[in-house]
């Protein structure tokens, strides 16, 4: 429309009338009138290719090393790792997940999405039925035939790792780009690094408090230097009892809890429960003195947007139990 009022100025004012006669010759204003529809042609080229483009192409190499291309932003996202279903909500492409697993329990709205069961070597029946244009996965070795197999069938598959909470700010990003939210994921990512920096607990040279994360009870079990529980446990202020240990978890001894002297145990309500009472714990001072720290929430379960406020209630919670 522009281009066209600006054509009409321009021949009106061109065509004016000298002595009853145009000042130009047909010839000129033919040319001058070419001229100037060219001029429009360009600039609205110009202004198209200033305007974002909903459908380029996604090219990115997922963290197995596999390069996933999608033609257009995902509009049907099956999303296999409860830490990115709750990253897909809170960048707002929610509307579409059309697929999660058993675990995928935040946001309470994510109950809603169709529940695909397990997301270590899922049904791949089960996620072509819900028809999607691309699969998130958990990059674990038991997941590769699974993305070979999806590949294989034209799916785009992206493998990810989501265990510690540096992947929560990357992480949103790739999903950004992924369902087309940059903008958004962009604002999830710089929120929670100001949030994280906010909730970590400053270091005042006190002794910090040392804590058995206890994940397992028979045997018992607990996590090393590498797990996102101990990220969480560090940044509140307290240090994991078994920080040395360089595997992500482990398997040890009572004794060797006992000889460490944890000033707390950490469980959570889906971990062990009934070894407190148990005869063979009761060498370890912190279980005859029932200095635990049971925690609830899917957020002390793995790296999310919540995980400041994790921090914030761990920090609270421990303070408590040590008064």
């Amino acid at each position: 429309m522009a281009c066209r009022r600006i054509h009409a100025s321009f021949i009106a004012h061109s065509s004016r009338l000298k002595n009853g006669r145009s000042m130009f010759s047909p010839a000129v204003l033919r040319c001058r009138t070419a001229s100037l529809l060219a001029w429009c042609a360009v600039a609205l080229l110009s202004a198209c290719h200033s305007l974002p483009d909903t459908k380029a192409a996604i090219r990115l190499v997922d963290d197995a090393g596999d390069t996933v291309r999608l033609n257009a932003p995902a509009r049907r996202v099956v999303s296999l790792i409860p830490a990115t279903t709750e990253l897909l909500f809170a960048i707002g492409a929610d509307s579409a997940v059309v697929g999660r697993t058993a675990y995928c329990d935040y946001p309470p709205a994510a109950r809603a999405i169709s529940n695909l069961g397990d997301g270590i070597k899922p049904s791949i029946e089960a996620v072509l039925g819900r028809k999607p244009d691309l699969v998130l996965l958990y990059n674990s070795g038991q997941n590769a035939a699974v993305a070979g197999r999806l590949r294989d069938v034209a799916v785009p598959t992206v493998r990810l790792n989501t265990d510690a909470l540096r992947d929560v700010p990357r992480v949103a990003r790739i999903l950004g780009r992924l369902t087309g939210h940059e903008a958004a994921a962009d604002s999830v990512a710089t929120a929670f690094d100001t949030a994280l920096a906010s909730a970590t607990q400053p270091n005042t040279g006190r002794r910090r408090p040392k804590v058995l994360l206890l994940v397992w009870e028979q045997p018992p079990m607990t996590v090393g230097e590498g797990s996102f529980l101990t990220e969480l446990v560090e940044r509140a202020g307290a240090q994991n009892l078994f920080a040395d240990v360089s595997a992500s978890s482990g398997v040890v001894s009572i004794e060797a809890v006992a000889a460490r002297n944890p000033d707390l145990i950490f469980t959570t309500t889906e971990g062990p429960s009934s070894f407190a009472s148990r005869p063979e714990w009761q060498v370890v001072t912190a279980v005859r003195e029932h200095r635990f720290l049971m925690v609830t929430g899917s957020e002390f379960n793995r790296p999310s947007p919540r995980a400041p406020a994790a921090i914030r209630e761990l920090a609270a919670r421990m303070r408590e139990a040590l008064q």
